[in-house]
């Protein structure tokens, strides 16, 4: 089943109709209604407008639409034709313009497909997808890419598209139900002991809960076949269902293919009802298609009757262009060299604003932060080691309340805590430690004081503060029973392994301060990892060089 870009082009091209061509908007018009001999008309009257007026997009988009209505009629050559004819007003440096492009290239593999010159046909499909940014569109192309594969009897090629499709189409029941059907009838072709029929009625479901008539149409189609030799009763049903089916989708074709298979498993008489009703419609058809081809090839005819005419109209047209150009490039320079300099002071002007506005806010936010990292968690950090302390020496809590105020006082200087003063293990294992109580243990394995040997000062900073950050962290919302706290060195960086027994990534609740933690590691070149165990505890592997 081969699908046109039909829906996409048209999507697009109505939001960008041209206000200055009233022949675009009418092709339109008689287009959306059915009327496609007049919508042919008026886009060829389009194109010829556009081509005056050097809008070669215009022209291109206009002979898509024509190919188009070619291919609906049956006029594959003239569809071609007609898609050939647009590629070179296209410009493929304009991304704006790759949804014309990729349907353009799609009609030309279809009329192409459809005049059973398979191998030309897949290129053209390449081109419809190397052209497409919409996934959709690429599903479209690459669908009619494998029909024409099974068609070449290349189904080892057709099916590996056909289960790309169905990998990525399951949110698409469309999609998802051609593709299926698709795949199926392939394997089928291929192995005549394959069984497609469960398949094939999935897709029917689908396309019957959709509303999806054509697909419906296709799936009759191929259980007709299938059955056609295993059970000519069953194929018998599903060929009435598609012929009634095709009749009120007003598609010839179809009701031709299937009355050949009525005529060819019904009983005598009724075979000879269908036969007479296949003669009549198969005369019609034909006529009809000449008559949509000739008239066709007339409305081209004419158009290049009078292409010499619209080319001496158009070179008068751009003689008096350029001379309104040159009487008016003086004025348009100083006009444009003073639009440009007050444009440019307000633009600097609101610049300039925006620039102070960004300056106030990161002076907040970074206030914010030091708050947050020297204050906030050092006082819960203080709170925590008075409650769970039994006998807490006075004097020593005020000299550590009058550190904090200190610290509090000297929040707008650009000094550093770090964190470095005497032992480094020693004020780490402090501080984990603090957080002991009598229901929660927390131990500490391997912060020998030789580890920090040539640490940076910033490093360990650093890391003091994510720690009590962590910590801080714990003792809100974990609940934890147990935390270990180890600590290992190799020749290029160190090793921190946190875990508890809490409630696990529901501590991820802190938002702010575990993103923060995040950010520290990240300034001196380390990576913090949190990781859920199981249903509860809490696994963080904190990593950052010696140098």
């Amino acid at each position: 089943m081969i699908i046109i870009l039909f829906s996409a082009c048209k999507d697009q091209a109505n939001k960008e109709k041209k206000k200055d061509n009233i022949f675009y908007d009418q092709a339109f018009e008689y287009r959306d209604k059915g009327n496609n001999d007049s919508a042919y008309y008026y886009f060829n009257k389009a194109k010829d407008q556009f081509m005056q007026q050097k809008d070669s997009l215009g022209a291109a988009k206009c002979l898509v639409n024509m190919s188009m209505i070619a291919i609906n009629k049956g006029d594959y050559f003239g569809s071609q034709e007609l898609a050939l004819k647009a590629i070179p007003y296209f410009d493929q440096q304009e991304e704006a313009q790759f949804v014309y492009i990729c349907s353009n290239y799609n009609n030309l593999g279809e009329a192409t497909y459809d005049l059973r010159d398979f191998e030309r046909a897949i290129k053209f499909y390449d081109l419809a997808i190397k052209f497409s940014s919409d996934s959709l569109n690429i599903l479209i192309a690459q669908n009619n890419k494998a029909t024409a594969y099974k068609e070449m009897e290349d189904y080892d090629a057709a099916l590996k598209i056909y289960r790309s499709i169905l990998g990525r189409t399951e949110g698409y029941k469309f999609h998802y139900s051609r593709a299926l059907t698709n795949y199926s009838h392939t394997r089928w072709l291929q192995s005549s002991g394959y069984n497609p029929v469960p398949e094939y009625l999935r897709a029917l479901r689908i396309r019957v809960k959709e509303n999806d008539f054509w697909g419906q149409n296709s799936s009759y189609t191929h259980l007709a076949e299938y059955y056609h030799q295993k059970s000519p009763d069953s194929a018998l049903f599903y060929a009435k269902k598609r012929y009634i089916l095709s009749k009120s989708i007003h598609s010839p074709d179809d009701q031709i293919s299937a009355m050949k298979e009525l005529i060819t498993l019904s009983p005598a008489a009724e075979a000879k009802k269908y036969f007479r009703i296949f003669r009549q419609l198969d005369d019609s058809i034909q006529t009809t298609r000449w008559n949509d081809k000739n008239q066709f090839a007339l409305i081209r005819y004419e158009t290049e009757k009078h292409k010499a005419e619209a080319l001496t109209a158009q070179a008068e047209n751009e003689r008096r262009r350029n001379s309104l150009l040159i009487q008016n490039f003086i004025l348009a320079a100083l006009v444009i060299c003073l639009a440009g300099a007050f444009f440019w002071y307000r633009k600097r002007k609101k610049i300039m604003q925006q620039e102070k506005e960004l300056e106030i806010k990161n002076t907040e936010l970074k206030y914010v932060k030091k708050i947050h990292d020297r204050v906030a968690n050092k006082v819960y950090h203080l709170m925590s080691e008075v409650e769970n302390t039994t006998e807490f020496n006075r004097d020593l809590l005020l000299d550590k309340l009058e550190a904090l105020y200190d610290t509090s006082r000297d929040i707008s200087y650009e000094t550093k805590d770090t964190g470095d003063e005497g032992n480094y293990a020693e004020t780490l294992s402090k501080m984990l430690q603090s957080y002991s109580s009598a229901s929660t243990e927390v131990l500490i394995v391997g912060n020998d004081p030789e580890i920090w040997n040539d640490i940076a000062k910033v490093s360990k900073s650093e890391l003091l503060i994510v720690m009590q950050e962590l910590m801080t962290n714990m003792k809100k919302h974990s609940k934890a029973q147990t935390v270990v706290v180890k600590l290992q060195r190799d020749d290029s960086c160190i090793k921190l392994l946190y875990s508890d027994n809490g409630v696990g990534m529901q501590q991820a609740a802190a938002k702010n301060g575990l993103q923060n933690t995040e950010n520290r590691m990240n300034s001196i070149g380390g990576t913090i990892t949190f990781e859920r165990i199981l249903e509860r505890g809490l696994e963080i592997t904190i990593l950052f060089p010696v140098a």
